[in-house]
């Protein structure tokens, strides 16, 4: 797979329709990423960091929200770029979506289509240096139960074992997956290595019966559905 380092513009070279804000104002909340999110509430990065970066770095460290919803202040604020105030924005940002949680736990973002799924982790992963996979565990509706990050680093045959994918579905109680990846290089076209690795998963799924529904390779501002295109994935 591709392992090429990406040049991380600052928000401010962005073009303007890719910002964070101005990209919830045109396509809605719930079609921006976590990070995207998580990085309008922080505002500004540190030390010539994009807040995009620090906003992933933070989604890492912490293991993604549910582990930012655990953590303390302190915690939070020996994340460098991260200071008591902006430790308390998040902690009340993060408590605001607890409480709505939990007065309507019936709402779940659901995943109906490639789009659906490569906007919910598109300006998470686009501009990351090294490949990461991840899975978005769905039910039976389709609703997303999480996205746990699965493998960092280069990504092939060899490194991808196919037990840890379906493990991370079993604990869930998954129905069906998706898999998710990206490019460091921007070009999200599926190398020999993605097919392969989609064969072996999708082959898997149908013994387990955990559907593996799509698997979507991120590049900036591009993604590629293997299902759309017939690749690894035989009928």
């Amino acid at each position: 797979m591709d392992e090429t380092v990406a040049y991380v513009p600052m928000i401010r070279d962005m073009a303007e329709e890719n910002r964070p804000r101005e990209r919830l104002m045109r396509v809605g909340a719930q079609a921006v990423s976590t990070a995207e999110l998580l990085a309008i509430i922080l505002r500004t990065g540190v030390g010539g960091e994009n807040v995009l970066r620090l906003a992933e770095r933070l989604l890492s460290e912490f293991r993604d929200l549910p582990g930012l919803a655990r953590a303390t202040v302190a915690e939070l604020t020996r994340v460098k770029g991260i200071g008591p105030a902006k430790a308390v924005e998040m902690k009340a940002a993060l408590e605001v979506g607890r409480r709505l949680m939990a007065s309507a736990p019936q709402e779940k973002p659901r995943v109906t289509s490639p789009a659906d799924a490569a906007n919910l982790l598109m300006s998470e992963m686009m501009f990351l240096e090294q490949e990461h996979l991840r899975l978005i565990l769905l039910d039976t509706r389709n609703g997303v139960l999480s996205i746990p990050t699965i493998y960092k680093g280069s990504l092939n045959t060899s490194v991808v074992r196919i037990g840890e994918l379906f493990r991370a579905a079993l604990r869930e109680n998954a129905a069906a997956f998706i898999v998710v990846h990206n490019h460091p290089s921007g070009d999200p076209s599926p190398s020999p290595e993605d097919v392969a690795v989609t064969r072996q998963i999708a082959q898997a799924g149908k013994l387990l019966d955990i559907s593996l529904l799509d698997h979507i390779v991120i590049g900036h501002q591009r993604y590629v559905s293997l299902k759309e295109r017939g690749l690894g994935f035989d009928g």
